[in-house]
């Protein structure tokens, strides 16, 4: 009986050390496991278009990230506007895009709707913070229910103007809450002191911040048709921007053709009173004009209905990449890291965060400063966006603007342009319905 006491004793504490040996080796498993996956070198591709001086400081912001962690290699992919899509789109085909793209709302819809980048709903407030930064700037990078990119900065649409020559057309300033009665009252003024009004307003951009105006837009939220059914508001809209070339208080399509760059604009050689423009094109012409100039909001009735915070461009996700979590932590680093953006300084829009764009202001110059401020108003005087133009929104718009073209010189009336436009942009729209 003691030998049979022994074995059985002796068989229990063999089982239970092999047992204690396996759990000490299935913890340290797990343990080294962990530290593997944090120390786990990880190589990220990104791409972005654009000037050399932006090239220049991006790299820079990847070099600081790269420092801050040392387990991520990022290996960038730039190029000009032109050459980078012609780069892209092969990649895309061969389901090999970068892991963070630089992506444009002209592509945006047609990237997404081919599953080519993916949703970042499940990184938003985990790898991605947006605490800091307007619901209606996030959610211009939604279709659907899904966000498809993150907003690198905003851009609003206004008036930027010589406040010298506004008074040479005896007009001392441009009220906050102008109409479009008055802004046909200043043209008047400014045809007879000898300047123009502005050089005009590109079709699409404008024709939809008037059609917002009156509770419609461009195109239907499903992108299968115009998102307005009565021709009236075409008919409005135009009578008044081809009225005001026809009585030479703007410039003729001839007069805008003969234009060699930015230095010969009328409103840098003071022939005009302003140009209608996004946010970030201000800085530059007041570099070019060289002077003080000014930025009014844009025309009303119900402007805040009209305007809207237009995202400049996004950063996107590849569908096919294996890192999307550590592509979202670089996206944070580029929208929310301050010292970044110092950078930056706003060259991809006006940042979206709150504390990002307080920290930027001293750094700014007087020209930036007026950006920043213009863009804060507009973020409490505009309306949602109405979200990234649909596939073939390119061909409308160039339908658009050859029509306005006609009618600015007066071969084409504006009854026929509201017809032969419906025909031809729900000819094309009409391939997205589903």
């Amino acid at each position: 009986m003691k030998k049979i006491l022994i074995l059985l004793f002796s068989f229990v504490l063999v089982f239970s050390l092999a047992a204690c040996s396996g759990s000490s080796s299935t913890s340290s498993d797990k343990s080294d496991s962990k530290d593997e996956k944090k120390d786990e070198k990880v190589t990220l591709r990104i791409a972005w278009w654009g000037s050399q001086p932006r090239h220049d400081y991006t790299l820079e912001i990847i070099k600081m990230y790269e420092e801050k962690n040392p387990n991520v290699k990022i290996e960038a992919e730039y190029a000009a506007w032109d050459d980078y899509w012609k780069k892209l789109a092969p990649q895309a085909a061969a389901n090999e895009l970068p892991d963070i793209i630089q992506m444009d709302l002209s592509y945006f819809s047609q990237y997404a709707q081919n599953n080519q980048i993916a949703d970042l709903t499940p990184y938003l407030d985990k790898q991605i913070n947006t605490k800091d930064i307007a619901e209606n700037i996030i959610n211009g990078g939604k279709l659907g229910d899904k966000l498809y990119g993150i907003n690198a900065g905003v851009n609003v649409v206004g008036f930027h103007h010589d406040p010298a020559v506004l008074k040479k057309a005896g007009v001392d300033s441009i009220p906050e809450n102008w109409t479009w009665d008055d802004y046909k009252e200043i043209a008047a003024k400014a045809k007879a002191a000898g300047v123009f009004m502005d050089t005009g307003m590109k079709a699409d951009v404008f024709f939809n911040y008037f059609l917002r105006t009156q509770g419609k837009s461009l195109y239907s939220k499903d992108g299968a048709s115009l998102g307005y059914k009565d021709d009236k508001l075409f008919e409005e809209f135009f009578n008044m921007t081809s009225g005001l070339v026809k009585d030479k208080a703007v410039p003729t399509p001839d007069f805008l053709a003969q234009l060699k760059g930015i230095e010969d604009d009328p409103v840098v050689t003071q022939n005009a009173i302003g140009i209608w423009q996004w946010s970030n094109q201000f800085v530059g012409i007041q570099q070019v004009a060289n002077r003080e100039l000014a930025i009014a909001p844009m025309p009303g009735p119900d402007s805040d209905k009209g305007l809207y915070l237009k995202p400049s461009m996004f950063w996107s996700v590849g569908n096919n990449s294996d890192h999307k979590e550590e592509a979202a932590k670089f996206i944070d680093f580029m929208i929310n890291d301050i010292e970044a953006n110092k950078l930056n300084l706003g060259d991809r829009g006006v940042p979206g965060s709150s504390v990002v764009k307080e920290a930027l202001k001293p750094l700014l110059s007087p020209a930036q400063v007026q950006v920043f401020d213009y863009v804060d108003w507009a973020e409490g005087n505009s309306s949602e966006f109405d979200g990234p133009d649909p596939v073939g929104a390119g061909e409308v718009i160039e339908t658009l603007d050859s029509l306005a073209e006609q009618m600015a010189y007066g071969n084409l009336s504006v009854k026929d342009a509201a017809k032969q436009f419906r025909q031809q942009a729900e000819s094309v729209l009409a391939q997205n319905k589903k």
